[in-house]
């Protein structure tokens, strides 16, 4: 598809969103919690992922995902959506992004392999541009940080923070800025800009690298 090619400028096309169904008599479900971009349809699902109000995939019906939860003993999924992620070169792989209230899950939808498990535990910090864009970042200083693209940027941030406070005293600081550093791999560190383009917003083009043993830069033009 046209939208997942390795551009320079990148604008993520929103899914049209379905309207949520009539609830029925008697069975009044939650209020949304505030902050959400709530426009997913709601339905009842088995009774182990019947809380789950961001299931965008359908993650009880896909034998992949169950059994890779089923795993991991995870069975409370908060959020599943598509979203596109950068590697280290710079080029966009599509993933199915999982987050449950313990791990957040990276799944090649292609192969149906489990790219990627980050512990709630360990993610320090979120980093959003100050556009309204697609792009944000997931800071683990343990391991390497992931940047990645979704139209649904701001309900992935809001369930994040809100799965780490509940499951401890932490609450992971969100950074908004046009331009921050990440780790694309373990001794890889970029500098991402944004910046607006004829009135859409884009990563800028020849973002910086550099090793983290190596206080010299380097242009990169591939992000």
């Amino acid at each position: 598809m046209d939208r997942f090619r390795p551009l320079r400028r990148i604008q993520v096309e929103p899914e049209p969103a379905e309207p949520p169904p009539a609830a029925a008599d008697g069975d009044e479900s939650p209020p949304p919690v505030a902050g959400l971009l709530m426009a997913a349809k709601v339905r009842r699902r088995a009774a182990v992922y019947r809380d789950c109000k961001g299931d965008y995939v359908g993650v009880p019906n896909d034998p992949c995902l169950t059994k890779i939860l089923s795993k991991q003993g995870d069975n409370k999924v908060l959020f599943a959506d598509k979203v596109l992620r950068f590697t280290q070169s710079g080029k966009m792989k599509r993933r199915i992004l999982v987050i449950t209230d313990f791990a957040i899950y990276l799944v090649d939808p292609d192969a149906d392999i489990l790219k990627r498990r980050i512990a709630l535990a360990a993610v320090d910090k979120l980093c959003i541009s100050d556009l309204s864009d697609n792009f944000f970042a997931i800071i683990v200083p343990t391991e390497y940080d992931c940047l990645m693209a979704s139209t649904r940027k701001k309900e992935i941030v809001d369930v994040i923070v809100k799965a780490i406070k509940s499951t401890s005293e932490y609450e992971p600081e969100v950074a908004s800025s046009n331009r921050f550093e990440y780790h694309a791999a373990a001794e890889v560190i970029k500098e991402v800009q944004f910046e607006e383009v004829d009135g859409t917003e884009a990563l800028k083009p020849g973002s910086r690298t550099r090793r983290s043993h190596d206080s010299e830069l380097m242009e990169d033009s591939s992000l």
